[in-house]
């Protein structure tokens, strides 16, 4: 699979090409007294208001802060969204996406998603009423005979975490939108470079901006962009009634870590499809899943629905526990932690990392054993990390 640029579609914005608006949107020097080409961190809690009720667009940061209302306008225009809001961890996000639904309200979830987001679903969000289940959306027939009456969203996760199942986000759309439910994308592992959820009829295009958008492991943030009016009216009053907003530095940080989006993607694909294809032809290993490699089941899905693969790759190493475990203490670049989507390459177990809160039966249902290894391909040599992965793979397997 070859990167390509992605199309222009339903889009209004001030800049026609990708790394132009990541770099210019919302960002506009002409809106500062002072002129500055990098939006200043607005720091200030409070704002001076001309009477009462009468403000200059902004009265209290955790309503509006001016370094945060640059970092939502400029993501929208990545998104081809009307609408960006911002919020202080993807969790927070999940959050508020689903205090739009009421106690005795239905989710569809997609089976294989990030452990963060089945524990919230299973754990918190069906603490306060509201009802859960937990679908394979990479088999729209089997979505489709999950929706109740009583269904108001369906969660989607594309590629999903770990087991990278691609999913039909337009197929999907089209079901649910039959019932008028609500279809909500996490997009955090193919980032706006790459993937476009909103064109594809999605209601919500989510992600964790801790990964990919930010890029730098440094920012733990959540974006949500939408087109509808209603949508955004009433995520705009949670973010402001429930307070989970993100600081001033921190939408500093992720705006300047958005200007280098399109050029970090393009590096993470081309290291990403060099790792996956060397781990499928080693013998030491089982199973490869990358979606940018012709082997995976949804290959041609992923050239239809996205324009690249990110550094998100899974593998069955050989063995055992024992094995895997040889393996991850050996490496010496890839560092065994969890997150994913930094400029540095990193190692995790699901099974006993980010997933370990997924049921048992679940995990071993979904293909999540304890030889199941997820890495996030980072912008290193690629000589160099093909090097480790080597040696990593020889101590585990001498």
């Amino acid at each position: 699979m070859q990167e390509r640029e992605a199309p222009e579609k339903g889009f209004r914005p001030h800049f026609p090409h990708f790394a132009t608006r990541a770099i210019h949107e919302g960002q506009e020097p002409e809106q500062w007294t002072c002129q500055a080409v990098v939006p200043p961190i607005s720091l200030s809690t409070t704002f001076k208001q001309k009477a009462p009720g009468q403000h200059a667009g902004f009265e209290y940061s955790r309503s509006g802060n001016p370094t945060r209302k640059c970092l939502e306008k400029a993501v929208a225009a990545l998104d081809g969204a009307e609408y960006c809001l911002a919020f202080a961890s993807g969790l927070a996000a999940t959050l508020n996406i689903a205090h739009l639904l009421k106690a005795g309200d239905h989710i569809i979830c997609t089976d294989d998603v990030y452990g963060g987001t089945n524990r919230y679903f299973r754990h918190v969000a069906s603490e306060m009423g509201l009802k859960i289940s937990f679908v394979d959306c990479s088999k729209v027939k089997l979505l489709d005979a999950a929706i109740t009456p009583e269904t108001k969203l369906v969660w989607v996760e594309t590629p999903t975490n770990p087991c990278l199942k691609v999913v039909d986000i337009e197929a999907c759309a089209q079901v649910v939108h039959s019932h008028e439910i609500i279809l909500v994308v996490d997009n955090t592992f193919m980032s706006a470079y790459f993937q476009r959820p909103l064109d594809l009829g999605a209601d919500i295009c989510m992600y964790s901006a801790t990964k990919y958008m930010n890029g730098h492991s440094d920012v733990v943030m959540g974006l949500v962009s939408m087109n509808s009016e209603n949508l955004f009216k009433r995520l705009s009053f949670l973010q402001n009634a429930i307070g989970a907003v993100p600081s001033p530095f921190d939408c500093y940080l992720c705006l300047r870590g958005l200007k280098t989006l399109q050029i970090r993607m393009k590096q993470h694909f081309k290291n990403g499809l060099a790792v996956a294809k060397f781990l499928e032809v080693d013998p030491r290993v089982e199973k490869v899943i990358y979606p940018g490699l012709p082997s995976h089941p949804q290959y041609e899905l992923i050239q239809r629905q996205c324009t690249g693969c990110p550094g998100m790759i899974t593998f069955y190493i050989k063995g055992e526990l024992a094995h895997a475990e040889a393996f991850l203490k050996s490496l010496k670049i890839f560092t065994l932690a969890e997150s994913l989507g930094g400029y540095e390459s990193l190692v995790e177990l699901p099974s006993i990392m980010t997933h370990s809160s997924v049921p048992e039966e679940d995990r071993q249902q979904l293909g999540i054993s304890d030889t199941l290894i997820r890495l996030s391909v980072g912008l290193e040599d690629i000589d160099d990390l093909l090097e480790d992965l080597n040696q990593a793979l020889k101590a585990a397997h001498p």
